[in-house]
């Protein structure tokens, strides 16, 4: 289920809600140009973890290559910050609507879940 495209669009529309709060979250909690720099820093510091540290064939080659479960932790970790962040500006709601999507996404990606707390090779997008 994980390779379908509606699913696909979803994990990346995901993606930039995260690393739009977390971009969102840095400019609240710093003042003048500090927020600027936050804003701009941190999502970008997001963007590369979540891009380098991949397990392989997904869906390309990794750039580096870590184990299934430091990925998964990696990705809870980008995603939980986002909704922490959205509770720490106030937005509670948001935050829960995140969290419930989040945790949504995962059980129907179920498929890719699995294979990385399992540490197996994931095949789903090796055509």
């Amino acid at each position: 289920m994980n390779t379908n495209p509606i699913n696909l669009l979803v994990r990346f529309l995901l993606e930039l809600v995260m690393l739009g709060v977390i971009a969102f979250w840095g400019y609240q909690r710093f003042e003048g140009w500090e927020g600027v720099a936050a804003a701009i820093v941190l999502p970008v510091v997001a963007a590369t973890l979540w891009g380098v540290f991949r397990i392989p064939n997904d869906p390309k080659p990794a750039p580096v290559a870590v184990p299934g479960p430091v990925r998964l932790l990696l990705e809870w970790a980008l995603f939980g910050w986002a909704v922490w962040a959205l509770v720490d500006m106030g937005y509670d709601g948001w935050a829960w609507l995140l969290a419930g999507v989040l945790v949504a996404h995962y059980l129907v990606s179920y498929d890719r879940t699995v294979v990385m707390i399992r540490n197996r090779p994931y095949k789903g997008f090796v055509k």
